[in-house]
């Protein structure tokens, strides 16, 4: 691929076959379309509506809930017309709608969770809908940004757009804005020169980007790039390239669903084994005897509630996340968060406040402090001595007359028109009480002498009642070499004798801060009148020089310590100067050295990934970087095992952000490409907020797990009971033998509602301890770690014990059927209503509160209440099998089953011990 701005313009037009004053002909124009594709984005072809609805019954555990929706259907029809069973055929009908509703909400989360998708190449094709004007057989005209084509030769002005990717042929004060690529605020200065290096893009100032600003001047360009084919193309490109990971928690569940699965299927099959071998014979009336307990096993096997009461836990995190100013668009990504260990962070924005500051100055008597950061007008200034005299300040005139800027209130709002730096010099005369008004009540503006590249200077000639004056600011080192004067400690000097001003510029800039100086000189009206600029800007006097910069967010400081003190390291990725992103990581705590190592860009490109790979576990500032660099930093450390969350506002953050296992974007300053590629979006753009998630993240995944262990523990529970039915070899009363211990109704009201709304209830709970001491979780252990795997099977075996137990019992007292299986179905609704109140702790349920959940004691409540409901009232009695009991039972099963709970717990707090 050319490198078209390590060619010379000739060589250029040379190579595109384009002559310069004429552009292309229409013949060209059709040519070069063919060859190089229209002005336009690729589209990606997205799937239909249906396709996306479909998706959502791939999962594992939706396949086995239509299997057993199939067998019930089956067995239905069965009973139906060869049994002559209607009630069979009924509970069995039932069964599968019940069944089939749940499979059916699974599927529609997750099919608005699919349609919720970004539209960041929607938003990058929108920048280009515009018109530019172009040169075609000798005229200039305006055409449609989507009919430019490579070679076209394009004019443009302050306060355009750059429509394709430009090699400039002309350039008069040219300036443009490429913060949409580059991620720095400031305009960058355009000529036509040839750079023969292979530099960085923030560095290629012979060339313009499509999607560019131009912030002054004017100048005549190349199209070198159109479409797909510019950075802004290239970008788009990325974002359609990169595959989003999978969430820690997403690849967590998928190895436990798929254990469930195995487990599951193995009980079911042996199960079924077992019951046609008591049966002996393998007919149609053999299967159907055992298909009721397969069904139930099938049901109670599986975790079918998991997937929405996933989504419900995470959802309430995502609305804790969002009353901190943190909006989530992927419900993933509220856990992912609490896993992250790794934050790494574009500066200008994001750390820093993306508006240029005057912190320092030196007005030839005194080294001042500017108090007061970005663009409010509110803030101190002091001296050494703490006082500050701003009549007497020649430097804050100068300052303020040579300024084309301007900030006013809009709305109530302060808004700054004009350039970065220049806005920061009117804002310190604010801040000082001298503004630009004010002055030309006194004093009459007669010319102005704009700024050049070639000068690096700008001047402004006044009148007043003394004469005439020009005031002059430019680079410290440009005004010393047109100076004869320097204002050193209130005295003019011989600017021979300037090594104090040298040692301030120094200084300032060792503190990252750039600088601008300003200066004086008096003249005769016939000079100001008619003096040329070469004429005029010289024998200055220097009387100051301010220090600039895009100051940190002042609550960055706190939460990179809090970060480092949970074992999350903040990196720093800039396009900014590594001697300035290094100054400001280490005022952030981000690095712990001023000599800390940064790498740049261009020592990136000349790494291999092993090199790269090697190199990341130990940097944490890099700069002068592309799109492209940030990938593959973020790629690296992944490499490492690392969770990486990448933060940005610019359209040049979009696919990092993509590639990162969480994309986190600015909300007010980020742009439209930016927050359709994030995961989290930064309501009030602050790093803070950051924090905060990460510790809602991880207070989440401590609920989720408590939720899990839960969840297992009942289907433990029920599967275990059912399965002791296997020990049920002899009729009791009137309970026939083979006869399930809970039907498969029951097993599914069980999950869905007196176990699932207390599960979603644990995720409103606190942490349980200072989360953020702790380091961020191994994404590769299982959520069952750490004894949780014992705890279920024990707790599950002993609740399904007690259940079968009870069925039992009930048998012998000579209860129906139907009634024994109530009993069994109350003992395991109360048995696991009990434990969940041990599920909220990591220990046991005697170190918690109890009553500091209200959101628990409610969904207890009503699964309580409408658990015993369903036994009393008829048409559940008939839907479901369950029959109405004595009062003194209902008494017995409500309070009995908390028995395992509170002794097992007992042992655990006086023994130690950790198995369950």
């Amino acid at each position: 691929m050319t490198k078209f701005h390590q060619l010379t313009t000739t060589d250029v037009l040379d190579e595109l076959l384009v002559d310069e004053k004429r552009g292309l002909s229409n013949d060209q124009v059709k040519q070069n379309r063919k060859l190089y594709g229209t002005n336009k984005l690729d589209e990606k072809k997205e799937d239909p509506m249906w396709k996306i609805f479909l998706r959502g019954f791939k999962e594992p555990i939706v396949i086995v809930l239509l299997g057993a929706v199939l067998l019930s259907l089956l067995s239905s029809f069965y009973a139906f017309n060869f049994q002559a069973d209607p009630k069979h055929g009924m509970e069995a009908l039932y069964e599968a709608i019940a069944i089939g509703i749940l499979v059916i909400i699974n599927a529609s989360i997750v099919f608005y969770q699919e349609m919720s998708t970004k539209k960041s190449l929607d938003a990058l094709k929108e920048m280009n809908d515009r018109s530019s004007v172009v040169l075609r057989d000798f005229e200039w005209k305006s055409v449609p940004t989507t009919e430019l084509v490579v070679g076209d030769i394009v004019k443009v002005k302050m306060g355009d757009f750059v429509e394709a990717d430009v090699r400039w042929l002309e350039s008069s004060e040219l300036q443009v804005i490429e913060s949409h690529l580059t991620g720095e605020p400031d305009a960058i200065e355009k000529d036509i020169h040839q750079i023969e290096e292979d530099v960085q893009l923030a560095d290629r100032n012979n060339m313009g980007y499509s999607g560019s600003t131009v912030a002054n001047g004017q100048g005549v360009g190349i199209i070198v790039g159109i479409g797909s084919n510019t950075e802004l193309g290239n970008i788009a490109s990325m974002l359609q390239n990169t595959v989003k990971k999978p969430s820690p928690l997403q690849n967590t569940i998928k190895k436990l669903t798929s254990s469930l699965m195995k487990v599951s299927g193995l009980i079911i099959f042996l199960t079924f084994a077992i019951g046609i071998i008591k049966a002996g014979e393998l007919s149609v009336s053999s299967i159907t005897s055992v298909l009721s307990t397969s069904i139930s096993l099938a049901v109670a096997s599986i975790p079918d509630a998991m997937p929405i009461v996933l989504s419900i836990v995470l959802t309430i995190g995502a609305t804790k996340t969002a009353l901190n100013n943190g909006l989530i668009k992927s419900l993933n990504s509220v856990e992912t968060l609490g896993s992250t260990s790794y934050i790494a962070s574009d500066k200008t924005g994001t750390l820093t406040q993306n508006q240029m500051t005057v912190t320092k100055f030196y007005d030839g008597t005194n080294d001042h402090e500017v108090e007061g950061l970005g663009y409010d007008i509110n803030g101190t200034i002091k001296d050494s001595s703490g006082q500050f005299d701003n009549h007497t300040s020649e430097f804050l005139k100068g300052a303020v007359l040579s300024n084309e800027s301007s900030v006013k209130e809009v709305d109530g709002e302060i808004k700054p028109f004009g350039n970065p730096t220049e806005i920061a010099l009117n804002v310190l005369g604010q801040k000082a009480g001298v503004t630009k008004e004010s002055l030309l009540e006194k004093t009459e503006l007669m010319r102005t002498l704009p700024f050049t590249s070639a000068r690096k200077m700008m001047s402004v000639i006044v009148k007043n009642e003394g004469g005439y004056r020009l005031y002059t600011k430019g680079a410290p080192d440009v005004l010393l070499k047109n100076s004869q004067n320097v204002l050193i400690d209130g005295k003019l000097q011989d600017s021979q004798h300037h090594e104090k001003f040298t040692e301030i510029v120094d200084g300032y800039a060792k503190k990252a801060l750039r600088t601008l100086a300003v200066a004086y000189r008096d003249i005769t009206q016939h000079q100001a009148e008619t003096g040329s600029v070469e004429e005029l800007e010289q024998e200055l006097n220097i009387v100051g020089v301010a220090g600039i910069i895009d100051p940190p967010r002042p609550e960055v400081k706190q939460s990179v310590k809090t970060l480092n003190e949970a074992k999350v390291e903040v990196v720093m990725i800039t396009g900014d100067h590594a001697q300035t992103a290094r100054a400001i990581a280490y005022d952030l705590g981000i690095v712990k050295s001023k000599n800390a190592r940064v790498i740049e860009g261009t020592e990136i490109e000349q790494m291999t990934d092993d090199q790269l790979f090697n190199a990341v576990i130990d940097t944490n500032v890099y700069a002068r970087v592309t799109p492209e660099h940030k990938q593959r930093i973020i790629k690296q450390l992944q490499k490492h095992k690392q969770v990486v969350a990448m933060t940005g506002d610019g359209v040049n953050d979009a696919p990092a952000l993509k590639a990162a296992d969480i994309g986190i974007a600015m909300g007010i300053t980020g742009t439209e490409v930016t927050k359709d590629s994030a995961d989290l979006i930064l309501l009030d753009d602050k790093f803070t907020t950051i924090e905060k998630s990460v510790r809602n993240g991880r207070m989440i995944y401590a609920n989720i797990k408590n939720f899990m262990r839960h969840e297992l523990t009942t289907n433990v529970a029920e599967v275990s009971a059912l399965l002791f039915v296997l020990l049920f070899t002899q009729s009791v009363g009137q309970v026939t033998a083979g006869t399930a211990t809970l039907s498969a109704l029951m097993v599914l009201w069980v999950n869905m509602i007196s176990d699932s709304l207390p599960s979603f209830a644990l995720g409103y709970d606190v942490a349980e301890s200072d989360i953020m001491k702790e380091k961020p979780r191994d994404v590769n252990e299982s959520v069952l770690a750490n004894h949780t795997w014992s705890r279920v099977l024990i707790r599950g075996l002993v609740m399904g014990a007690t259940v079968f137990l009870a069925f039992t019992l009930a048998a012998r007292a000579g209860f129906t059927s139907n009634q024994a299986q109530t009993v069994a179905f109350l003992t395991l609704v109360f048995g696991q209503l009990w434990h969940v109140f041990d599920a909220r702790s990591s220990k046991s349920i005697f170190r918690r509160n109890p009553f500091e959940n209200k959101h628990l004691l409610l969904a207890v409540a009503f699964a309580s209440v409408s658990s015993i409901l369903v036994t009393a009232i008829p048409f559940f009695n008939m839907v479901m099998g369950t029959a109405q009991l004595p009062f003194v039972v209902y008494i017995m099963v409500v309070f009995l089953p908390a028995i395992p709970t509170l002794v097992l717990s007992g042992i655990k707090e006086i023994f130690g011990v950790k198995i369950w």
